[in-house]
């Protein structure tokens, strides 16, 4: 089964080498693809690739590490990782389902999306904290260059 990333995708995490948990609004399965390959098939549905998702949100924020990528255009669905996108541990974050984050200890991070589920995820609060930051600081200036 192949998926693609939409609205109601809240996270893509590793559950071995080559397969993920999908976790959706009120649902949680398992694919058999890892979370890179997810992201590239997901932006080539959308027209594009990782590779070219990535370079682009690369020029547009100037950062090299951990960028995150939009998905799909008319909506800026933008997803953000947690670590190096070719680690196995790197866990994809839809941005726009994040409502809060809190501090478990040094190295766990709590995320709570806007449906109330919890995620923690194997990161620090503020490498979580500066992620959403440059995800968000994507998402503006991609909507500030549509009303130019």
């Amino acid at each position: 089964m192949k998926y693609e990333i939409s609205k109601g995708t809240l996270a893509v995490v590793p559950n071995d080498e080559n397969s993920s948990l999908i976790y959706e609004d009120d649902n949680r399965y398992i694919i058999e693809e890892n979370p890179y390959k997810i992201m590239d098939e997901s932006c080539k549905y959308f027209g594009s690739t990782y590779e070219g998702r990535k370079n682009g949100a690369r020029t547009i924020l100037g950062a090299e590490y951990k960028v995150p990528i939009v998905i799909e255009d008319s909506d800026n669905l933008i997803v953000f990782p947690t670590t190096s996108p070719s680690s196995e541990e790197c866990c994809w974050i839809t941005l726009k389902r994040v409502k809060n984050i809190e501090k478990i200890d040094q190295n766990n991070t709590k995320i709570i999306f806007d449906n109330l589920v919890e995620l923690i995820v194997p990161c620090s609060y503020r490498t979580i904290e500066n992620q959403l930051s440059r995800a968000s600081r994507l998402d503006l200036i991609l909507r500030n260059h549509k009303n130019s």
